[in-house]
């Protein structure tokens, strides 16, 4: 019966540290894609986690370490995003509500549940490997992603054609986040939809 009770009282405190240490990633998500890694401090996060700052070392060795789980989180979030968007439309119509999705003002707005890529980009060379190489992998899924939905999937050329459209999306949504006028911002978004777009859509 002791052991029953032990193994009992183990359990629930498991999955006490487990639920608070997603908290925290979940948390760190958002803030990085907000603040970016720089802006993005320990005392904040376990606040904001509801969390006080001295438990912070039960859940990560190192600020870096929550970092890389952070940026893992931010990209698998985006990616679910991008695959609900794909599986939600038409075979034929999919690429297009993907590109669109990227490149709508909601996205635009919602900087924090959005693309780390373009929240991001531009620190994630000076951060961790494993932050690197989180990012590298969602690249990877992205472009992957958007191959398969390629008219052309299959061809040589698919592969190529994905690299640049994820380049072009990532950089038109970063350069419509940068400047102060928001009709420049919109003719951004909507030049590089044009773009990418299929003719005759």
């Amino acid at each position: 019966m002791m052991n029953v009770m032990r193994n009992t009282t183990a359990n629930a405190r498991t999955a006490a540290k487990e639920a608070s240490h997603e908290r925290i990633v979940c948390v760190a998500a958002r803030a990085i894609r907000r603040s970016g890694y720089d802006g993005t401090g320990v005392a904040d996060i376990m606040k904001e986690a509801g969390l006080t700052h001295g438990a912070f070392y039960a859940h990560f060795p190192s600020r870096e370490a929550m970092l890389a789980e952070a940026a893992g989180q931010a990209c698998a979030e985006s990616a679910a995003a991008a695959v609900d968007t794909v599986a939600s439309a038409p075979a034929e119509r999919a690429l297009e509500s993907m590109l669109r999705a990227y490149l709508s003002k909601e996205h635009l707005e919602q900087v924090e549940m959005g693309c780390p890529l373009a929240a991001l980009g531009s620190e994630t060379p000076r951060q961790a490997l494993e932050v690197r190489r989180a990012t590298t992998r969602h690249i990877k899924a992205m472009v992957d992603l958007v191959a398969r939905q390629s008219p052309d999937w299959g061809q040589p050329g698919a592969h190529e054609q994905a690299l640049a459209t994820i380049a072009t999306l990532v950089g038109a949504l970063v350069l419509a986040r940068a400047v102060d006028e928001p009709a420049l911002s919109d003719r951004l978004r909507e030049a590089a939809l044009k773009q990418l777009l299929p003719a005759g859509i």
